[in-house]
């Protein structure tokens, strides 16, 4: 027969993994540069969720691509899920040199595999794939709309005044037209204006 929650919770053993991924709303991002309002961990994993989300949406109406949202959203709220225990490194030193990313990605497989282990047998199977993002097509998406995020915050910041992000801003728009994803292109073109409109202008 099958196990039953009951069954499970007799063994009293404690399994820190939402714990600890309730977490994420006390790191901060771009902790190197001043920000006129901080970012946590948490809100960014939410925003690249929603933007993952819509991309699949394009690719499948405005593209004929297939994709699967659901499946390519759940796994945006972990992508970042090993900085909890990594903490979040500054892009510009986590891709200063091969060797400095190849040893992050190293610390990162480390966490992760920590972090399955904060689960019960049962559930590790499952969490297994979503934390390593082993499907290219899946990963693809979420690296679209992770840096889609990190832009967005530089958006944010220079409307605010801040020109800390100017050049963040410039960095991070080139590698979006790098990217070939054609969701990708779309929401550019569609979408991202709006982002520089005021609550005024959006209404």
């Amino acid at each position: 027969r099958s196990r039953g929650l009951g069954d499970v919770y007799k063994r009293q053993m404690l399994y820190p993994f939402s714990a600890l991924l309730a977490r994420m709303k006390y790191i901060t991002r771009w902790s190197l540069m001043h920000s006129t309002r901080a970012e946590s961990l948490s809100e960014h994993t939410c925003d690249t969720a929603l933007l993952a989300h819509m991309l699949c949406l394009i690719a499948r109406r405005y593209t004929g691509t297939p994709c699967r949202p659901k499946t390519v959203a759940v796994a945006a709220l972990y992508h970042d899920a090993s900085e909890i225990l990594t903490g979040d490194m500054p892009t510009p030193i986590k891709y200063d040199n091969p060797a400095i990313r190849n040893a992050y990605k190293d610390v990162e497989a480390v966490a992760e595999g920590k972090l399955l282990h904060m689960l019960p047998p049962e559930l590790q199977g499952v969490y297994g794939p979503i934390l390593t993002q082993s499907d290219p097509e899946v990963r693809q998406v979420v690296k679209a709309a992770d840096k889609l995020s990190a832009y967005l915050k530089c958006l944010e910041e220079l409307k605010a005044g801040n020109t800390e992000f100017r050049k963040a801003k410039e960095q991070t728009y080139a590698a979006l037209l790098q990217n070939p994803l054609p969701a990708l292109r779309c929401f550019m073109e569609e979408f991202l204006p709006g982002f520089e409109l005021t609550l005024d202008e959006l209404s």
